[in-house]
């Protein structure tokens, strides 16, 4: 199977990839291959015209929005490796639908597999993600605004994200869970923020039976009544495809690219979550639309040389 573009990962950098190559009549495979990062969480907040919509619906829409597109497909595909041919790539894999293997080449390829979240191995945490324990203030403070709030870390890290989380409420302690390796500055900060500090270990969170937080409780058997609590979850790659080519990652892993969204591999590209820098699912659209438009230009340039 011959393509333009090889895009993997249908969520929100994907799917508008996909949709913006098809309206350039580019012949695109894309592998979907399963669940979005955030799969566990009630809405998508902050997406223009789609604010508050429950992420299996924006995906699905982004699906059904490119069906027009008769050069673009969607298959349920698992892409496990990938190596140059010259000036294009080829990729094998499994549909995860029949099993049957399969073998894609594509003049260029889109990593759009986004990150997975590394979360503390506390009862709890894990079971709460998404609505009593949340990654993103822009993405869920609106909701939990004016409520009683915690944020979970230590260092630099913990206090930016507390005082950020402060303009959603005049409510923040910060949780340590041990030593919390802050600087008297960083206290002293917080302090006049009026943000309380909690270095007490954490036994587990309590939650209701809809997964929103009721209270932490710690290891002496008090308890801190919240309504959410906020972390930086550590993160690693969802693929090792990046890997596999050489490609470049920055001291936090994540694929490094350059202005036109290339990687240090020509023909290579990323978008989304993938790449530094702010991860909200709209930023990840925009991202793919962009990383299309070069692409195609590309393309464009590689057939009509001068």
């Amino acid at each position: 199977m011959q393509y333009d573009v090889l895009i993997i990962g249908a969520g929100s950098a994907g799917l508008s990839a996909a949709l913006t190559l098809g309206r350039c009549l580019r012949r695109v495979l894309v592998a979907d291959g399963g669940l979005p990062r955030n799969e566990a969480s009630p809405a998508v907040h902050g997406f223009f015209t789609r604010d508050g919509i429950a992420p299996a619906e924006l995906l699905r829409l982004g699906h059904e929005q490119l069906r027009p597109y008769d050069s673009v497909e969607v298959q349920a595909l698992e892409i496990d490796r990938i190596a140059q041919e010259g000036r294009s790539f080829r990729a094998t894999g499994v549909n995860t639908v029949t099993d049957a293997p399969i073998t894609i080449a594509a003049r260029r390829v889109l990593l759009a597999t986004g990150v997975a979240d590394i979360l503390p191995p506390l009862p709890g945490f894990r079971e709460l993600w998404g609505r009593g324990v949340l990654h993103c203030p822009y993405c869920h403070g609106w909701e939990v605004r004016q409520q009683p709030l915690a944020v979970y870390g230590r260092g630099r890290t913990v206090t930016g994200l507390a005082l950020l989380v402060s303009r959603w409420s005049a409510d923040v302690v910060v949780l340590t869970d041990g030593p919390g390796y802050l600087t008297p500055n960083a206290r002293r900060r917080l302090r006049r923020h009026k943000i309380s500090i909690r270095e007490e270990r954490i036994a587990r969170l309590v939650g209701t039976p809809d997964n929103e937080l009721q209270c932490v409780e710690f290891i002496d058997g008090s308890q801190l009544p919240r309504t959410a609590l906020f972390l930086h979850a550590s993160q690693h790659q969802r693929s090792t495809l990046a890997v596999q080519l050489g490609a470049r990652h920055t001291s936090k892993g994540a694929v490094r690219v350059d202005s036109a969204m290339q990687t240090t591999i020509p023909g290579l590209y990323a978008a989304g979550d993938t790449t530094p820098g702010t991860q909200q699912a709209l930023l990840a659209a925009a991202a793919g639309s962009k990383a299309a438009i070069v692409i195609n230009e590309s393309l464009t340039r590689e057939e009509c040389p001068r």
